[in-house]
């Protein structure tokens, strides 16, 4: 299906990690099984999530930094796993262009999150876009 159904199946394994403590690899199983994704679709996910995890303490510090009207441990977690997740391929999915995927986050929050959830986001990941000199990351 493509890198978007990628996006929203790793925002449901960070989403189950982060509320469920589930395994990252019990939970990947899971929506591989009930997504149906193809083995390439499958493999970007898989980045998507090992990659936000591994770089979790970074990611929550910037996001935390440009969250200054609403504490980082009151955001929801599925907002918490998008910001996360957009963050991660800002920095470092050297194929991605920033503006992509910031749209891709705000296109999540519309399916999975509110109305008002989508503009916070955007307002967040635009505030660091524009603050942060963004250099991809390896």
């Amino acid at each position: 299906m493509g890198r978007r159904q990628a996006r929203e199946a790793a925002m449901q394994v960070l989403y189950q990690v982060e509320v469920g403590r589930v395994n990252v690899e019990e939970a990947c199983g899971y929506v591989q099984e009930n997504l149906a994704l193809a083995d390439r679709d499958m493999e970007y996910t898989r980045y998507l999530v090992h990659g936000t995890i591994d770089n979790l303490p970074e990611l929550d510090k910037t996001i935390a930094e440009y969250s200054r009207d609403w504490h980082f441990s009151r955001l929801a977690a599925v907002d918490k796993s998008i910001l996360r997740m957009a963050l991660f391929e800002m920095l470092y999915a050297e194929d991605i262009p920033e503006s992509v995927a910031i749209n891709e986050a705000v296109e999540l929050t519309k399916v999975f999150s509110g109305k008002e959830s989508g503009k916070f986001i955007n307002g967040i990941l635009g505030a660091i876009l524009k603050k942060e000199v963004i250099k991809k990351r390896k």
